[in-house]
């Protein structure tokens, strides 16, 4: 780590056996996540509960490029946390957590889903229960069960839609499965 660890006991007395169970947790994620700049501990014993003793909470801030991640809840049992060691592993762990997913996103792991194809309604024919979305490919059909998030009666010519189209043609040549009107801000006109 490139700056010191910085560890605050609150309304507690500073314990050289927690200090040193926090420095153990430390090295253990510079080992796994050597991008830390910066982490401060704050081992916090606030008031005694109605009816158990005191219950710790350890909150950890730790530095890393481009971000600030922390633990400031109460991970895990809460009731465990009259344990002191159980609160800090606690708040170790889900800091782990953290930081194994912020190296994901950073490394570009993390899975972008794909948009669904889109397109816009090019014709309507309410008496006949079908319609027709063109789209980059060319026209698809679509018959009014295919309509899903909004009535059929609703569509009009323009809208933009999302379609699942099915593999196999229909008589009336390519068919979307499955069509969802979208807001108008949602339509990305796509090229070929």
């Amino acid at each position: 780590m490139q700056n010191s660890l910085e560890i605050t006991f609150v309304d507690c007395d500073r314990s050289e056996a927690v200090e040193a169970r926090v420095r153990e947790r430390v090295s253990r994620l510079e080992r796994h996540f050597g991008r830390m700049t910066s982490c401060r501990v704050h081992v916090i014993a606030p008031h005694h509960h109605q009816r158990k003793g005191r219950l710790y909470d350890v909150r950890i801030d730790v530095r890393v490029p481009g971000s600030e991640l922390a633990i400031t809840g109460k991970p895990g049992d809460m009731y465990a946390h009259e344990d002191v060691y159980v609160a800090v592993r606690d708040a170790f762990d889900a800091m782990e957590r953290q930081l194994e997913e912020w190296k994901r996103k950073t490394r570009g792991d993390v899975k972008a889903h794909e948009q669904p194809p889109q397109g816009r309604i090019s014709e309507i024919r309410r008496e006949d229960g079908y319609g027709r979305i063109e789209t980059v490919g060319g026209e698809l059909y679509f018959h009014r069960n295919a309509v899903v998030g909004a009535d059929f009666e609703t569509l009009r010519e323009g809208d933009a839609v999302e379609f699942v189209a099915q593999t196999d043609e229909s008589d009336q040549g390519p068919q979307a499965s499955t069509v969802r009107p979208i807001g108008p801000l949602a339509y990305v006109e796509r090229t070929a």
